[in-house]
């Protein structure tokens, strides 16, 4: 299934800002975090389709999803 992934801020770093990209069914949005080695300590916030996710919730055809890290500053 083709899943879009944006990534926001410092999660751009050598890997992109946003891609359509292939998953098998029921793939978890941890999964995901996983494959691009993401700790889960360093995100503040996950939306899917614009809306606030859990990393355990499972995709489907043509979902999006948005990965924000942790920000600093004053």
């Amino acid at each position: 299934m083709n899943i879009t992934v944006r990534l926001f801020a410092t999660f751009r770093f050598g890997r992109f800002a946003s891609a359509t990209r292939q998953y098998p069914p029921q793939t978890r949005i941890s999964e995901i975090i996983r494959e691009l080695q993401i700790p889960d300590t360093e995100i503040s916030m996950i939306m899917l389709n614009g809306r606030h996710a859990d990393p355990e919730q499972c995709l489907c055809e043509g979902d999006s999803i948005a990965l924000f890290p942790v920000v600093a500053g004053g």
